[in-house]
């Protein structure tokens, strides 16, 4: 249990940081202090978690859903923007930009991109936890244009 608390704890304080602590105060109604508690891993602070009402308000203004992203990778389950094919986050039906060409030129620079933060990372033989924070963000941009890819490429299957 204590690995599972550390991933959402992890992936609570990304969804924390993307939204904002100033925003994330005000959209959940929580202080500074209480937010950090969420994802501290001080052993005083171990079982403490997010609320998910919380957690559902941050997802809704951030960028990408960290938290339920997280558990579904705990339960081996694949998500999926929108609710059918061509309809954004929001469930509104415009289209999104692009299409797989420019998914395959994204995800090639996206991937890129996490590979210089890698090497950058390793030149020293140990990556911090600064240089793992960068590597999550760029792992997560490569999730995202995957997910664009993906929703692209059912499009043009049916």
């Amino acid at each position: 249990m204590a690995e599972i608390g550390t991933y959402l704890k992890k992936h609570t304080e990304a969804l924390v940081k993307d939204v904002g602590i100033e925003a994330a105060c005000q959209i959940t109604g929580k202080s500074k202090a209480t937010l950090g508690r969420y994802y501290s891993d001080n052993s005083e602070h171990t079982d403490r978690f997010m609320p998910v009402d919380a957690v559902a308000k941050l997802e809704k203004e951030a960028s990408y859903p960290h938290v339920t992203s997280a558990l579904a990778d705990l339960k081996n389950i694949t998500l999926s923007y929108g609710t059918t094919a061509g309809s954004n986050s929001d469930g509104s039906n415009t289209a999104r930009s692009g299409g797989v060409n420019a998914d395959v030129i994204a995800l090639s620079q996206r991937f890129a991109f996490l590979m210089s933060e890698y090497q950058t990372a390793i030149e020293d033989g140990i990556i911090t936890v600064n240089e793992a924070k960068r590597l999550l963000r760029e792992t997560v941009m490569l999730q995202h244009v995957l997910l664009d890819m993906k929703l692209h490429l059912e499009e043009e299957s049916t």
